[in-house]
């Protein structure tokens, strides 16, 4: 279930940056390369932060493969993924949702403090953001007064208050990702902001 739910935050991202990189009128090498550091970028920096190397996507050619899928359907669907004018937003928050308990998972593994935990699943759903928003010339989202990193916050709060229940695994990882992707929905509905300074 974990492996599953690492891919399908891959593919999300991966999706994502192929579409920020197609809006902005990239290549397709340019696009190829901002759907893989957006899929990549921060499960990367999370592996080099806890010293796990070579990083996963080096030693697991799945995730690569993964990513030219991705690649390749936000090519060759393009026209489709653009008439759903949320697409883009949908792959985002599904991606927040479930990277963000990879790398709570990842930090679990090695012993880390729940707090570090929740830090470290924070960065691993928002770095590949970050990074596809700089190099496609725009303030990454993080830094903006949308609510982003908050629900990944939130979402792993919740997962530490569940797990204390022993709560199944499973059923742990569906709770999580969805309050995490549902709240971001909800932010952007109803408009939650945290005040800009």
């Amino acid at each position: 279930m974990f492996y599953i739910i690492d891919i399908i935050g891959t593919m999300a991202f991966a999706l994502s940056g192929a579409l920020t990189a197609m809006n902005k009128k990239l290549d397709l090498f340019g696009v190829f390369i901002i759907a893989f550091v957006t899929a990549v970028g921060g499960g990367t920096l999370r592996d080099i932060m806890i010293g796990k190397t070579p990083v996963g996507w080096m030693r697991d050619l799945n995730y690569v493969y993964v990513i030219i899928v991705g690649f390749f359907l936000a090519v060759l669907f393009r026209k489709t993924l653009d008439q759903l004018r949320k697409s883009l937003f949908l792959f985002d928050s599904i991606g927040l949702g479930v990277f963000t308990l990879v790398g709570i998972e990842k930090g679990i593994n090695v012993g880390l403090n729940p707090i570090i935990c929740v830090a470290l699943g924070t960065m691993t759903a928002c770095f590949g953001g970050v990074i596809r928003d700089i190099l496609c010339n725009e303030i990454p989202v993080i830094f903006r007064k949308e609510i982003y990193a908050t629900v990944c916050i939130l979402g792993g709060i919740l997962f530490f208050i569940l797990k204390e229940f022993d709560v199944n695994d499973n059923v742990l990882y569906l709770i999580t990702s969805f309050l995490i992707i549902i709240t971001r929905f909800l932010a952007v509905r109803f408009k939650w902001y945290l005040k800009a300074f």
